[in-house]
């Protein structure tokens, strides 16, 4: 089940999102959020927000995505999209960012899991397809995640981001990122997904 939830948000961007491995025994996505200090062959060592020195190996299986910097407006009916979100007590979700796939990622990591978002709080993550959208104070939306339908808020201020397949030549020194990873039977820290952020853009989710 564990392996099931991490595989089903690796291409989340984002992602993506520190100093912990991305698939926790609490079943909480836990990204790694950083800068990248320097790239060396197979290898990035990145300053996790947290201050901590990371060296985190790349493989052939390692996967990069842009993230850019798009409008409210990009979010349509039928997009596929990923929100970071808190739960509120009539069971919607306020977004805390939004990330809206490229056509040719459709599909990454659809589901809905526990995940701590950038500020550090257990929040959730919503990865599906938008029916219904409403343009007023901001958007409200439905997303459908597999069998189930959640409703979300996107306040008109929350980030919005695109979502693109990548190159290994965006991980550059000052890249901002959020990856996932694991750690391999030696301890190495493993990149699994990296959402790197474009043009000094630092990734929301």
């Amino acid at each position: 089940m564990i392996k099931h939830r991490f595989s089903a948000l690796l291409l989340s961007a984002l992602l993506l999102s520190a100093g912990a491995v991305a698939a926790q025994s609490d079943n909480v996505i836990r990204p790694i959020r950083g800068i990248i200090d320097s790239v060396n062959g197979n290898e990035v060592t990145i300053t996790t927000r947290q201050g901590e020195k990371l060296e985190v190996a790349l493989t052939d299986k390692t996967k990069v995505n842009s993230v850019s910097k798009a409008n409210i407006s990009d979010i349509k009916p039928d997009s596929f999209i990923g929100t970071a979100a808190v739960q509120q007590a009539d069971g919607s979700l306020k977004a805390l960012e939004v990330h809206v796939f490229s056509p040719d990622l459709r599909g990454s990591g659809e589901g809905f899991n526990p995940f701590e978002s950038a500020d550090g709080n257990v929040n959730t993550m919503t990865n599906g397809t938008v029916g219904k959208l409403v343009n007023s104070n901001g958007r409200t939306m439905t997303v459908k995640v597999k069998d189930q339908e959640k409703t979300v808020i996107v306040p008109d201020d929350v980030p919005v981001v695109l979502i693109t397949p990548g190159m290994r030549n965006l991980l550059q020194p000052g890249t901002k990122v959020v990856l996932h990873a694991v750690k391999d039977d030696k301890g190495q820290v493993v990149a699994r997904g990296i959402s790197a952020g474009k043009d000094g853009l630092t990734p929301p989710m």
